[in-house]
């Protein structure tokens, strides 16, 4: 792994970044691996599909569709967390990893409180979700399960001592969703609006997972523009003391609006962490939906989308056809595009214009897969 160092100036200031080239070679180890039967299984993909993949193997190429990492700061996630690399053959012969069967197919998502200001909005943005969620993992159902608010859960909770915001424990939410989760689930999914702590001596945290119970709870309350500043909405009176047990706190507590940033963020947490289920570490190779993020502009550097390396990853799994899962994301992000005007005075019109980007990206890939 070679890491090429570069200075960016901003606001008069340099930044040191760098960016990690590896080699061709590498790259096609990492993807299609020496082993001569996964070697074998490689070649079953069509000229198409492994004309897209080997576009991973040389990044940052004039008109490339995969592009390598940059490492920002020493606050990055690569610096911060030490990882091995996971290639193809790693994941493939991971004794622990999970994968779908006839039995156990279906992704569900548990919605914890509110997720918007009237339920009509709550409903329609869980439904996006769920939506995407079923592009993404093409193949396989995704379901809702009946919301349940904060009460329903018996959760722990506090106000945070410095941001002062209310915050529901993850410990107790994966021992809710252990008792929801149904006997046809691959994994099921916790989603909220409200801040998450994993123990009192931490400050916040975004998610926790049990991957070897296929369950998790992730909060998108962060991904709110406002939540850092000092007059964000949702933060409490400082002298606020909420019994425990008493939930009425969170009776019209704030969540943040429901905007197109908010839900390409909403998006990309919500697939990261459903990949980690099906044993897909964070990825090291390139630019990757599967990479590691230690903050929110980290997070925000990240693709909507997996890497080829992972990519194979994923459809080695689930066996989907590459093009017709693409399809299937662009058809997410561009329907409502073609009936907003005729609907806009009955349904919520979908906010995909920070989505621009990868729709764009979609479109090339179909196009070397020739639409098939």
């Amino acid at each position: 792994m070679q890491r090429t160092c570069t200075v960016e100036s901003v606001s008069g200031v340099n930044i040191m970044m760098k960016v990690i080239q590896h080699s061709v070679e590498t790259l096609k180890i990492a993807l299609i691996s020496n082993r001569q039967d996964l070697t074998k299984n490689y070649d079953k993909y069509t000229e198409q599909e492994r004309h897209l993949l080997e576009e991973g193997f040389h990044p940052g190429q004039p008109g490339s569709l995969f592009q390598p990492i940059t490492v920002h700061s020493d606050s990055d996630w690569i610096p911060a967390h030490p990882e091995e690399p996971q290639d193809f053959e790693s994941f493939y012969r991971d004794p622990y990893r999970k994968t779908p069967d006839a039995s156990r197919n279906t992704i569900y998502i548990q919605t914890i409180g509110s997720f918007g200001e009237e339920g009509a909005q709550t409903d329609q943005y869980v439904e996006w979700l769920r939506e995407y969620c079923q592009a993404f993992f093409y193949g396989l159902s995704v379901k809702l399960l009946p919301a349940v608010t904060v009460a329903e859960t018996r959760c722990s909770f506090r106000v945070n001592s410095n941001s002062y915001n209310l915050q529901i424990l993850t410990g107790d939410l994966l021992k809710f969703l252990e008792k929801r989760k149904p006997k046809d689930a691959f994994c099921i999914v916790g989603l909220t609006m409200i801040d998450l702590y994993p123990k009192d001596s931490w400050n916040f945290v975004f998610g926790q997972a049990s991957l070897s119970m296929g369950m998790g709870v992730f909060s998108f309350a962060r991904y709110d523009d406002n939540f850092y500043s000092r007059n964000y909405a949702g933060r409490l009176q400082k002298r606020l003391r909420p019994k425990p047990g008493d939930y009425s706190v969170f009776d019209g507590y704030y969540t943040p609006p429901i905007s197109s940033t908010l839900l390409l963020r909403s998006c990309k947490t919500m697939t990261h962490e459903i990949g980690h289920m099906f044993g897909i570490k964070h990825c090291q190779w390139l630019n990757c939906v599967m990479q590691g993020s230690n903050h929110l502009e980290e997070s925000d550097r990240r693709p909507l989308d997996f890497c080829p390396v992972c990519l194979r990853k994923i459809q080695v799994a689930i066996g989907f056809r590459i093009a017709e899962r693409y399809q299937a994301l662009l058809h997410w992000i561009e329907e409502d595009q073609s009936k907003a005007s005729a609907q806009a005075k009955f349904q919520l019109s979908k906010p995909t214009e920070a989505f621009n980007t990868s729709r764009l990206w979609l479109r090339r890939c179909i196009d070397i897969l020739g639409n098939t």
